[in-house]
């Protein structure tokens, strides 16, 4: 890795998770800084291609490489002008302010050469004290522009660079969606990025020949922001582009659908998309989701604990438009429009924002080979909540049907149906996997995944010890039951109906009356 040495690779502490690109990927090693979340490991493991172990130095001193061979090679860079892009890119990413799109990651080498993306992520830029480095933000759109043009080889006419978060910046400084306040603020930054853009592209103009006329008629930019310098930053880098004598390019501001570069950044809202509310789900390093507040509602909760309610709620489909409106006359294509409607307002907490915070437990076990995991919720008085599955083996399609039986069940418990029910429902079912139990030394059989669990709740939750274990020949694959249990689906003659109070061979309890009890 001599090409990493001597650069602020140097020095970075960083830890390796297993993460796949979807969930039904194989786990992929990934090594990522230390601190940066188990969303970001499992973006990467899905921006590079392959199966094998990912480092994200590795990963992106590949495409930083390209960059600096392509602009040198094209007459954009000099020699410390590469050494400087070089090190700028590896900064915006390692702060998270900043990456390109996949595309440039993948090594797509045509949609590099049409029209290449870059994101920046806007919550990034705000400073210790609340204001926003509009002067880094202005140098990181112009060294964006001039890596993206560098990695076209100075082919493309059309570049993507765009912003992400403008809800989260919004509400981190205090500013609602919904006001004519961050519709400025929105205004500005878009009005910046596109005069440090266009500025960046004379400057390679200069250089490589202009391929278009600079516009001499700007937009007006908002006269006044409640954020200190931004309205005067975005008037100045208009003005500066105003000065080249043409640009290369015929688009560079764009805003576009996030994908894994954003979840990469931490980016929670993509382009100006309002905040769906104050918590999302997240992948913790367990490897499991997670309801926990957003970034945004952290910090708000933090500064503005008073305005919660105000900067956390859902936005109409009114406040949508009169954004696009305010950011759209900077853009050279319209933002994408919104994949869904504003989510149901939700209650903001007046001290800290709400969570599912319930007692549990997640155990671990192998049924027939098959590795299974049960993870339960209970309430503060001990009682049944929930219950999850994770199975390791299985396909998609079983997986969903499990998932969706463990939420059936997890609604019936929340709405008062005794878990001995499911108990004399669920026990003893016989599928696939089967067999010997590995680390649950009071259940050494099950007949089913299912029955595991629902024997393993009736011991935690109903203290039940006259649940006989199956023999071994109930749980081969070829067991086929008592003849009760063989009975013809409809549309053939149902079987005769028992008396009530009365079990049947077919029913749970019947079905525990034909067992053997083995030691």
């Amino acid at each position: 890795m001599a090409h990493i040495d001597r650069t602020l690779w140097d020095g970075v502490a960083l830890r390796r998770m297993r993460a796949g690109a979807d969930p039904d990927a194989a786990p992929r090693s990934v090594a990522l800084p230390r601190g940066w979340d188990a969303e970001a490991g499992v973006a990467l493991a899905a921006l590079v291609p392959g199966s094998g172990p990912v480092a994200l130095p590795r990963a992106a001193e590949a495409w930083i490489g390209r960059a600096v061979r392509g602009g040198l090679k094209a007459g954009i860079l000099d020699e410390a002008a590469a050494a400087s892009l070089a090190e700028g890119l590896r900064t915006l990413l390692l702060t998270r302010r900043g990456a390109p799109g996949a595309e440039v990651w993948r090594n797509d080498g045509k949609a590099v050469q049409a029209e290449p993306r870059f994101v920046l992520n806007l919550p990034a830029f705000l400073e210790a004290e609340g204001g926003f480095d509009t002067q880094g933000y202005a140098e990181a759109c112009a060294l964006a522009v001039t890596a993206l043009d560098s990695l076209s080889g100075a082919k493309a006419t059309r570049l993507r660079l765009g912003f992400a978060d403008l809800a989260g910046l919004l509400a981190t400084l205090g500013l609602a969606y919904d006001s004519a306040e961050g519709r400025a603020t929105a205004g500005a930054i878009a009005a910046l990025t596109r005069g440090a853009a266009e500025a960046e592209s004379g400057r390679i103009a200069g250089r490589l020949g202009a391929r278009e006329p600079v516009a001499l008629v700007w937009p007006a930019p908002p006269m006044a922001t409640p954020v200190s310098g931004l309205a005067a930053a975005a008037r100045a880098a208009l003005d500066a582009a105003a000065q080249s004598p043409g640009v290369r390019h015929q688009a560079l501001l764009a805003l576009a659908r996030p994908d894994a570069v954003e979840a990469m950044l931490g980016v929670e809202t993509g382009g100006i998309a309002p905040m769906a509310g104050a918590t999302r789900a997240r992948l913790t390093a367990a490897g499991e989701v997670a309801e926990v507040p957003t970034r945004a509602a952290q910090r708000v909760m933090q500064d503005f604990p008073s305005q919660a309610g105000t900067l956390l709620a859902p936005v109409s489909e009114l406040a949508r438009a009169a954004m696009r409106e305010a950011v759209t006359h900077f853009l050279h294509a319209a933002p994408p429009a919104p994949l869904a409607l504003p989510a149901p307002a939700q209650a903001v907490p007046k001290v800290a924002p709400t969570m599912r915070r319930h007692a549990g437990t997640t155990l671990h076990v192998t049924v027939g080979g098959h590795r299974v995991a049960l993870r339960t919720a209970e309430d503060a008085e001990g009682r049944l909540l929930e219950i999850a599955f994770t199975l390791s083996k299985e396909g998609a399609a079983y997986r969903s049907l499990m998932d969706g039986f463990a939420q059936s069940v997890s609604l019936g418990l929340q709405r008062g149906v005794p878990l001995a029910e499911y108990v004399e429902a669920f026990a003893y079912t016989r599928f696939g996997p089967a067999g010997l139990v590995e680390g649950d030394p009071a259940i050494p059989r099950a007949t089913s995944a299912l029955d595991w669990a629902f024997r393993r709740l009736a011991l935690d939750y109903l203290g039940r010890q006259d649940l006989p274990q199956p023999s071994e020949e109930d749980c081969l694959p070829d067991s086929v039951g008592s003849a009760a249990q063989q009975t013809p689906l409809l549309p053939l003659d149902l079987p005769p109906q028992s008396a009530p109070g009365r079990d049947t061979a077919a029913s749970p309890r019947g079905r525990r009356r034909g067992l053997r009890l083995v030691g």
